[in-house]
C-alpha cells in the first residue's frame, strides 16, 4: 500500500520567509513547526507556524519531486503560486486539521448552482453525442 505525501508551505506572522518541506501527515507536522518541537531548524529559528500552500499526492515520491521542483523557483514564483490559490495568505492548515472558510448555507448553494451551470455550458449537447 503506498502512501500518500503533501508539499506544503510556511511562513511567519510577517509573510517575509518561506519554507517549503514534505510529509506523510500534515497535521502532525504543522503541530511540530507550531510548537517549535525540531528545536534550531529553519521553522524553529525563524518562527514559521502558518500553513498558507500545500498540494497533497496520492504518492509520497510524488510530493518529494514537487518539493524538490519548488525548492529551486524563485521568490516571485512561490508567490504566484500561493497567491493564486490563497491570495490573502490565509492560514489553511492548523494541527487540527484543515480550515474552511465559514460559509452559510445561501452562498453553499449559490456556489453549487455557479459551478453547475459553468460544467453545463462547457459540455456538448447531448443531440451531439449522437451524430
Amino acid at each position: 500500500m503506498s502512501k500518500p505525501g503533501f508539499v506544503y508551505i510556511m511562513t511567519n506572522k510577517n509573510r517575509t520567509t518561506l519554507y517549503i518541506g514534505v510529509t506523510n501527515d500534515l497535521c502532525r507536522r504543522i503541530h511540530e513547526h507550531k510548537n517549535h518541537l525540531l528545536k534550531n531548524s529553519f521553522t524553529d529559528k525563524y518562527n514559521l507556524e502558518h500553513c498558507i500552500y500545500y498540494e497533497e499526492f496520492a504518492y509520497f515520491d510524488l510530493a518529494i519531486q514537487r518539493e524538490k521542483e519548488l525548492k529551486k523557483w524563485n521568490r516571485k514564483k512561490k508567490e504566484d503560486l500561493i497567491n493564486r490559490i490563497n491570495p490573502e495568505w490565509k492560514e489553511l492548515v492548523t494541527e487540527q486539521g484543515f480550515i474552511r472558510d465559514k460559509i452559510n448555507f445561501e452562498q453553499e448553494v449559490k456556489a453549487l448552482i455557479k459551478d453547475s451551470v459553468t460544467q453545463s455550458e462547457n459540455s456538448y449537447p447531448i443531440e451531439n453525442l449522437t451524430q
